[in-house]
C-alpha cells in the first residue's frame, strides 16, 4: 500500500495532499494517528504526525512501537524521520539541516523493543550505525546538509540545565533531541531503512552562543523551516532506492531469536 513512510516532527503535522487515511490496528496499541497514504513524485508514502495531529503526546509519550509497526504493515521498506533539536555547536545555527550518523540514547521509562518478554522471544539487534546507509546517502546527495554528526537523545519534554548541554557538548555531540530514541533502534528491529533529518531550531542552552531554549522558539524556527524541508522530502522520496532493493537495515535479525522462529 505505501513504500516510504514519514514521520513528522513538532510543527509538521501535515505532508500529503489528496491522502486517504488507513487505520492500522497494532499490537503495542494505536500510533499517534492513523497513518495517511498517498503520492509523492510517483511514490506511495504514509505520513503520521509523531506528536499527533494536535501535538498531544510529549516526547516519552508518543507509541514509538506503534507508529513504526503501522507503517511496516502498510508495506512501508524506508522510513524518514525529521526532528527538531538543539544545537551544541555554535557554526550548526538554527535552520540548518543535519543528518547524524550516530546517536545517544539518554531517555529512560519508554518502552525501547518489540521483544519484551513472552511471547516475545529475546532478541538482540545491532544498532551500532543506526540509519540507512542508503538513506542517508540520497539526502546528503540531494540537500543542502551537514552530512554527519552525533545525537543525544534526552526524555524530556523539559530541555537540558546548562550544565547537561556544556557535558553534551563536551563529548563531541552535535545536536540534542527528544524523539530519536527509541525510534531508530525499533525500526531496525522491524528490518526497516531509516534515516533521521534533525532540523535545528536553537542553540542549546551550554553553548556559547545559546540562551536558555523556549518551545515558542522551537516552534517558531522549526514552523520557518518546514517549507524547505517538504521540499527536501519530496526530492528524497523520488530518489530513494525502490522496494526491491536489498539493504542491510532488512537483516537486522538474521540470526537471531525472531529469525528463527520465522524460518
Amino acid at each position: 500500500m505505501a513504500e516510504i513512510g514519514v514521520i513528522g516532527g513538532s510543527g509538521f503535522y501535515s505532508f500529503l495532499q489528496d491522502a486517504r487515511p488507513v487505520p492500522v490496528e497494532t499490537p503495542y496499541g494505536l500510533p499517534s494517528e492513523a497513518p495517511v497514504v498517498g503520492d509523492v513524485n510517483g511514490r506511495q508514502v504514509a505520513f503520521i504526525p509523531r506528536h499527533g495531529a494536535d501535538h498531544r503526546f510529549p516526547p516519552h509519550r508518543v507509541n514509538y512501537r506503534a507508529n513504526l509497526w503501522a507503517l511496516h504493515a502498510l508495506g512501508v521498506r524506508q522510513v524518514l524521520g525529521p526532528c527538531a533539536v538543539g544545537s551544541l555547536r555554535p557554526e550548526l545555527t538554527p535552520g540548518t539541516f543535519v543528518v547524524p550518523d550516530q546517536f545517544v540514547d539518554r531517555t529512560w521509562g519508554r518502552e525501547h523493543t518489540l521483544y519484551d518478554g513472552p511471547p516475545h522471544p529475546v532478541v538482540h539487534t545491532s544498532p551500532a550505525d543506526p540509519y540507512c546507509p542508503a538513506g542517508r546517502a540520497t539526502v546528503i546527495a540531494l540537500g543542502n546538509v551537514v552530512p554527519d554528526g552525533t545525537m543525544v537523545v534526552i526524555n524530556g519534554p523539559r530541555f537540558s540545565t546548562r550544565a547537561e548541554s556544556q557535558w553534551h557538548a563536551a563529548q563531541g555531540w552535535s545536536v540534542v533531541g527528544m524523539t530519536g530514541a527509541p525510534e531508530a533502534s525499533i525500526a531496525r528491529e522491524l528490518g526497516l531503512c531509516y534515516t533521521s533529518l534533525a532540523v535545528v531550531t536553537d542553540h542549546d542552552a551550554g553553548v556559547a552562543a545559546g540562551e536558555g531554549v523556549t518551545q515558542a522558539e522551537v516552534f517558531e524556527v522549526f514552523g520557518r523551516s518546514i517549507e524547505r524541508l517538504k521540499v527536501l522530502l519530496a526530492d528524497v522520496i523520488a530518489q530513494l532506492p525502490k522496494p526491491d532493493v536489498d539493504c542491510t537495515c532488512r537483516h537486522a535479525l538474521d540470526g537471531t531469536a525472531a529469525d528463527r522462529r520465522s524460518a
